[in-house]
């Protein structure tokens, strides 16, 4: 409520409709003097911020310790207590992806290298038998997974075929590095279709862009596939209530909108818990504690496993059938997820 003079004439200021009390009963206005402060504005800033606060949080409380309570408290038409859902949802993911964006980058020139340990590949080649095996025994200790490395030659080929930033990036059989020189070869009765024409001359413009150097278009690439993720998630969301609303065909009493904010709430939900799962991941690579692995991987499970008594919740069904639902509702959220991967990933070629 505003602190602010009463004025004293009737008329609406919005919409010019005869006031009745201190508010308009038209568009709900406060018939108060449009002049204010700046203390006044500062004051009510912070107003609005411990109001959204407290709604926030009191919200967060009920969402993570009591699935599916919010989303049945929503579609009861109890609302005014809860911060709404599409509010907590773009607070919620902003805060996420603005976390995992400050900590997560991909960039080929260290995941593809041609060092191991610090040591080039090319000096690797020269040591003698006795340097090597001491040089691998510290290798396998960090990742076991290599003990093949101690075939000098087996993991000398292995790394060769991890440094793809020879010759450029190639994601044609097309061996074409000009565009003069691929229009030639289509003249001279080369059968390729629209597509494979598109994609050829794409692979040449990106090759050219970055001077054939692999890591640097694989790194771009990875980064704008990285920043998709809030389009493909915001994409699967009302794909993920469309898969409620088939599984749930018989309850007439929920609309799709009742799954689509079930499944909101149960977004936020992931959202926070992997942030938790990040903030372990990050305290065991600074602490090098095993144990904290355990716990990363109880988080990720528990996901689930809230996902499930969510369902049982809302939908107020029985547990078995709950868990073929929920058996099916994931089942077919991976194809899903799998083919937005496909498409993103074929968009972000593009975009580089």
């Amino acid at each position: 409520m505003s602190h602010l003079k009463e004025r004293d004439e009737t008329n609406c200021l919005n919409c010019n409709a005869q006031v009745h009390g201190k508010y308009c009963h038209i568009c709900g206005q406060e018939n108060v003097e449009p002049k204010e402060t700046a203390w006044h504005l500062v004051s009510h800033f912070f107003q609005d911020i411990t109001h959204f606060d407290g709604k926030f949080f009191s919200s967060i409380k009920w969402l993570v310790t009591r699935p599916g309570f919010l989303s049945r408290e929503y579609m009861l038409g109890r609302r005014a207590s809860y911060l709404n859902p599409i509010r907590m949802y773009v607070f919620a993911s902003a805060l996420f992806f603005l976390i995992f964006f400050s900590f997560y980058h991909f960039d080929a020139k260290k995941t593809i290298n041609t060092t191991v340990n610090n040591v080039p590949v090319s000096e690797m080649i020269k040591m003698d038998t006795a340097t090597y095996r001491k040089f691998v025994d510290e290798l396998v200790k960090n990742d076991s997974t290599l003990a093949f490395a101690y075939d000098k030659g087996r993991y000398l080929q292995y790394l060769d075929s991890m440094i793809i930033g020879k010759g450029g990036f190639h994601f044609t059989p097309s061996k074409y590095t000009t565009k003069a020189a691929y229009d030639s070869a289509l003249k001279n009765g080369k059968g390729d279709g629209w597509l494979a024409r598109a994609l050829v001359y794409k692979q040449i413009e990106i090759n050219e862009k970055y001077k054939n150097d692999g890591k640097a278009v694989i790194s771009a690439l990875g980064n704008i596939f990285i920043h998709s993720i809030p389009q493909i998630l915001f994409v699967s969301l009302p794909l993920f209530a469309l898969l409620l609303k088939i599984l749930y065909f018989r309850k007439k009493e929920f609309y799709y909108v009742n799954h689509a904010i079930f499944t909101i709430h149960l977004f936020v939900f992931v959202f926070i818990a992997l942030l938790i799962v990040f903030g372990i991941n990050k305290i065991e690579a600074a602490t090098h504690w095993g144990w904290l692995g355990y716990l990363s991987g109880f988080m990720t499970l528990f996901i689930f496993i809230y996902n499930y008594k969510a369902m049982r919740v809302f939908y107020q069904q029985g547990r078995w059938k709950t868990v073929l639902k929920f058996s099916l509702l994931h089942f077919t959220n991976l194809f899903i997820v799998m083919i937005l991967f496909v498409i993103f990933i074929f968009l972000s070629l593009f975009k580089i």
